[in-house]
């Protein structure tokens, strides 16, 4: 690459990082958005290092360490007149300490038992306290933590959630105390948990679980517990900013403003640029459609990754294709779901501490998102929870399985849980669990995939309504595949296929091996169905 290409290179990286750098105002703390991602480090290295596909995932780049200040590399790299991709690969290589993808836990020799296997999984998946590095993507944590596995080498934030029940469930209480301590430090350092812990998912979140795990927490230490519920109204107010600005059918961050008032919630990724870890396919797909901003399909790119559902055809306006990608379009049940769970959680945590204003406003606030969504978001016909697209002032016909988070957070009537439990036996129950949604795309958050969170959240809402038969078909269908897939190959799957009951596919990455959520979602499923 010569040095007219240096040029241009950075002239199209800044192109693409202006929406994002543009929107960090300055101020003597940095705020989450004005943290540099590696993409903003690295600039026109990272944007080659990336299109030139020079390491298979491009999750690698963004997680090496450099060797040498960042400044230093960069101007390293543009005192250099050309770059074949060979002689890059080795820039790079010297310049930084490139991650192998974290080594797969061995198979179980004793394939008898689930539960011993998840066991011994624990400790291979713990890492320790992380302190910050300059021109290192890794977010410092005080405390050890527990990754999913494989490519993801750091703490995830609705990951944790599911996670967490395994350790609860396995009486590591230590483990768990320390990754809410984690979440509620990440909640006080940025205003809110991101997605991960990397600078690069600091821009959106995740599912907000955190007042979940509080409730896996200990409650017996009242300052304790106070503390992290000021935390759960702090991430509230995060996902609420806004909110009082707005008039009706307009939206802000992550809040929407409804013809009637109403106010709900949106999955909305605060910058507009290929995301870091998928910056070339994210530049691909947004080359591929002709009539948006490019910067309009790198914000519903990412805000799908916010969703944790990335990607599924909820998030696309044909149900086919990425290039029709509408997540910021589209008020979520699940989201809305759990923000609903966030209010009656910090209001029954006021009403323990005898705060009654706040017993007021959250009680309130749970009551008119409640209204909203039986509003918007509940099609009685069909029995089902569906999202809404508010910007078309439509309910989308994409039956998932989200239908079933108001069971688990509890804010479904007795008739609407029957119409759900109805719905989902006949629309979502698979032979191997519970289907992700009703069609095939390809995408990883269709069927035939099966996740372990939603098993977990369809058995948990349905048994908060007595629905306890087809609780416990779920859950077994769901053991009886993991345990297959553990039987023949001694391996703990990300996904799975649930309509033949085997190993999941589709994503932009392979099938990882490791992993929490279904460790933890195995684990406590275990205790409420034990194998005969």
């Amino acid at each position: 690459m010569n040095r007219r290409h240096v040029l241009i290179a950075s002239a199209v990286w800044l192109t693409l990082a202006a929406p994002a750098l543009a929107q960090a105002p300055q101020t003597a703390r940095p705020k989450a958005s004005e943290i540099p991602s590696p993409a903003d480090t690295y600039a026109e290295l990272f944007h080659q290092v990336q299109m030139r596909k020079l390491f298979p995932d491009g999750k690698t780049f963004v997680d090496a360490s450099p060797k040498r200040p960042p400044a230093q590399i960069l101007a390293a790299y543009r005192a250099h007149a050309t770059f074949t991709d060979a002689e890059l690969k080795r820039f790079v290589t010297a310049n930084f300490v490139v991650p192998q993808s974290t080594p797969a836990p061995p198979p179980s020799k004793d394939r008898t038992t689930l539960k011993a296997h998840i066991a011994a999984l624990w400790p291979v998946l713990t890492r320790p306290p992380v302190k910050a590095v300059d021109g290192d993507s890794a977010l410092p944590l005080d405390k050890p933590f527990v990754v999913p596995g494989g490519r993801f080498r750091e703490m995830y934030y609705w990951d944790s959630y599911f996670t967490l029940l395994g350790l609860a469930a396995d009486g590591r209480t230590e483990a768990v105390e320390n990754m809410v301590d984690d979440f509620g430090g990440l909640i006080d350092r940025y205003g809110h948990i991101p997605n991960g812990t990397r600078t690069y998912y600091l821009s959106r979140s995740q599912p907000p679980f955190y007042f979940a795990m509080v409730g896996l927490a200990d409650k017996t230490d009242k300052a304790r517990f106070k503390a992290r519920l000021d935390l759960m109204r702090r991430e509230h107010a995060f996902w609420m900013d806004g909110e009082k600005t707005l008039a009706p059918g307009q939206a802000y961050r992550r809040v929407v403003a409804l013809p009637d008032g109403a106010v709900l919630n949106r999955y909305a990724d605060d910058r507009a640029t290929p995301r870091d870890e998928s910056y070339r396919e994210d530049v691909l797909t947004a080359r591929e459609v002709a009539d948006r901003p490019a910067g309009e399909v790198f914000r519903d790119l990412r805000s799908s990754a916010e969703s944790g559902w990335d990607f599924s055809s909820r998030w696309l306006a044909d149900g086919k294709s990425l290039k029709t990608i509408q997540t910021t379009s589209i008020i979520p049940v699940d989201l809305n779901a759990l923000i609903y769970g966030l209010e009656t959680a910090i209001a029954q945590g006021c009403a323990d501490l005898a705060d009654a204003p706040c017993v007021a406003e959250f009680s309130g606030r749970a009551k008119a998102r409640r209204t909203a969504m039986d509003a918007y978001l509940w099609d009685a016909p069909r029995g089902l929870y569906l999202d809404y697209q508010w910007r078309e002032r439509a309910r989308l016909d994409h039956p998932s399985a989200a239908t079933l988070y108001p069971l688990f957070v509890g804010a479904a009537s007795a008739d609407q849980a029957k119409a759900v439990t109805a719905s989902t036996r006949a629309l979502l129950l698979a032979p191997g669990g519970l289907r992700t949604t009703t069609v095939s795309t390809g995408q990883q958050w269709d069927t035939p995939n099966g996740w372990a969170p939603l098993q977990w959240v369809a058995v948990s809402g349905l048994r908060r309504y007595g629905e306890e038969a087809l609780a416990k078909d779920i859950g077994e269908r769901w053991l009886a595949t993991v345990d297959r897939e553990y039987r023949a190959s001694g391996k703990m799957l990300e996904k799975y296929d649930v309509e033949e009951a085997k190993a999941g596919g589709g994503g932009e990455y392979p099938l990882q091996d490791g992993f929490g959520w279904t460790n933890g979602v195995t684990r406590a499923l275990l205790e409420l169905y034990p194998a005969p």
